[in-house]
């Protein structure tokens, strides 16, 4: 994200890779996202299957196959259900079983069944929130994009604005690299990032949800910035914990899929969170 020296040079071979890698990521999630529907799940879904994998990678958890295959198999029943429009115990019903699947399946006590919980949560929250947001009609496309805006504007910005400027480190002994300067930067970056989205939204009439407070979309905004940011250095802790530079091997530029969704990853347990009081106040309302 952001680096320790000022005025560093972007001309490097990683850069380019990472520039490339970004381009191309965005440019299909963003035409699927367009798309919504299966395109957009089949993404997360993907995503969430390689970003628990490379979690019972590092953490050691084994059989790592099997947890791997029940993992994903899990995460796409759960994301069918939603864009199939099932009623929303059949979707925890999956979630519980799948839950249940891979505690009885990882080896190595109580240790090694948390790893394994903790990949399928994890993958499962990367999966399922966009495709829940997506597949709202009260929420739509303007749910994603607002997400994708804040963490890739906080991301990039933060990037350059550190290499930039550089200055005093933000978490040296976690994550050397990072400044100040650069989580400053991304921090306004994300927030009018997101503001951005919602107006655009709004002139568009993308759905009713771009109508709240314009306060409310800022706050929220800075909020998912700075959560991305944790997230970001969260993983890099755990990275740190296992003795690994990435997660994995299959993003150029970026490592693995935890190492470019880890921001991403903290946003969608907020907007998760969101949904879930969200849906409980819905139930809960009085009729008028």
């Amino acid at each position: 994200m952001s680096a320790s020296g000022p005025t560093q040079s972007f001309a490097t071979r990683e850069f380019f890779a990472r520039f490339a890698s970004a381009v191309v990521l965005g440019a299909i999630v963003l035409g699927a996202l367009v798309l919504g529907g299966w395109p957009f799940a089949l993404i997360w879904i993907v995503a969430g299957a390689v970003g628990a994998n490379e979690w019972f990678t590092i953490s050691r958890t084994s059989p790592l196959l099997i947890l791997t295959f029940v993992n994903a198999l899990a995460i796409a029943a759960t994301c069918a259900a939603i864009v199939l429009g099932a009623p929303d115990w059949a979707v925890f019903g999956i979630c519980g079983l799948g839950a249940a699947a891979l505690l009885g399946i990882a080896q190595g006590g109580w240790p090694a069944r948390l790893n394994a919980i903790t990949g399928y949560v994890g993958g499962a929250i990367i999966a399922l929130v966009p495709t829940l947001l997506r597949e709202d009609p009260g929420i739509g496309m303007v749910g994603p994009a607002w997400m994708f805006a804040v963490v890739w504007s906080t991301d990039i910005v933060a990037y350059f604005t550190g290499r930039t400027i550089g200055g005093p480190k933000l978490m040296p002994r976690v994550s050397p690299k990072k400044t100040w300067s650069g989580a400053l930067g991304g921090l306004v970056a994300g927030t009018l990032a997101g503001l951005a989205v919602v107006l655009v939204a709004r002139n568009s009439g993308w759905s009713a949800f771009a109508a709240m407070p314009l306060l409310a979309v800022v706050l929220a905004s800075a909020a998912a910035s700075v959560i991305s940011q944790a997230g970001d250095l969260y993983e890099s802790s755990l990275k740190r914990r296992y003795g690994v530079k990435d997660s994995g091997r299959s993003i150029p530029g970026h490592g693995g899929v935890m190492d470019r969704l880890d921001g991403f990853f903290a946003v969608s347990v907020l907007v998760g969170l969101y949904l879930v009081v969200h849906a409980i106040l819905a139930r809960t309302a009085l009729p008028a």
